[in-house]
């Protein structure tokens, strides 16, 4: 932790009905989820097409490729208790329990399956941050920059029909990832390979997410969209989001680049989320 840093209690709210998705992650004055301009969220059916209306999103089995974001964001959840809510699909059932004790978001995660099953989470936080935000990860990290990075790398450097190409934090392969602003018309996606700890830093503020969880692949997701994408009605969005997994879209994930359920049928995970701020 920086000296002279004190924490900021969060508190962080959810809307079950929708996916579980986290509508607010609040604390010391400051909202850290960003909205979205896309309408329509609130009228979504099982297997529609994603919109974008900002929050966190739980993308599970995948996060791109089909269905896009996964298959829970767009059913409602059920409640199971207090900060308990419970998807249930039809190759697995999904468990969250979220709490603030302390003023630390913590939220548990526990995945019923059948043995040997595959699967990529990640938590899909889109982040309100100024442009002179950067992301805080260790230097040399090895990074996975996904295919629309290519547009912005000499001609030729592309590896042909390459899923993604691989380069040290912060600057893979040239390109220098850990700025997320001021916006330049570009969008790109990467992943931090075994990287369960990041810390988003904004002025004064810190935001920290760490994800636990044993013998399983843990990487951090960058979507860092400084008004790229879509091509039609370009808007800013970045997103942070710790993941169980290497890969965005499942189907392109080896088989160290998934997390896969043990033999006794259950896998469980945590996701920590902390601030604070510099005085």
């Amino acid at each position: 932790m920086v000296t002279g840093a004190e924490p900021v209690p969060l508190r962080a709210a959810y809307d079950a009905a929708r996916g579980g998705r986290w509508t607010s992650l609040r604390g010391g004055g400051r909202e850290w989820l960003w909205r979205g301009p896309e309408p329509g969220r609130h009228d979504v059916r099982p297997d529609d097409a994603f919109i974008d209306a900002g929050g966190l999103e739980e993308c599970l089995p995948t996060v791109r490729g089909r269905p896009d974001h996964g298959e829970v964001w767009s059913r409602p959840w059920r409640t199971a208790g207090t900060g308990t809510v419970v998807v249930q699909r039809p190759t697995f059932l999904l468990t969250r329990r979220i709490t603030d004790s302390d003023g630390v978001v913590v939220a548990d995660y526990r995945l019923a399956a059948d043995p040997g099953h595959r699967f990529v989470w990640a938590a899909h936080a889109l982040l309100d941050l100024s442009p002179s935000a950067r992301l805080d990860a260790p230097t040399g990290t090895l990074t996975r920059l996904h295919p629309e990075a290519a547009a912005l790398l000499p001609p030729g450097t592309w590896p042909t029909g390459a899923p993604w190409l691989t380069g040290p934090w912060p600057a893979p392969a040239g390109l220098t990832l850990d700025t997320l602003g001021p916006d330049d018309g570009t969008a790109l996606g990467a992943v931090l390979l075994d990287c369960p700890r990041v810390q988003v830093i904004d002025g004064v503020d810190r935001l920290t997410l760490e994800l636990e969880c044993d013998d399983q692949p843990r990487s951090t997701a960058l979507w860092r969209n400084l008004g790229g994408w879509p091509t039609d009605r370009p808007y800013r969005s970045i997103g942070v989001e710790p993941m169980l997994g290497a890969a965005f879209d499942l189907a392109d994930a080896g088989p160290a680049d998934a997390a896969v359920v043990p033999p006794v049928g259950e896998i469980a995970w945590r996701l920590t989320i902390s601030a604070h701020r510099i005085h």
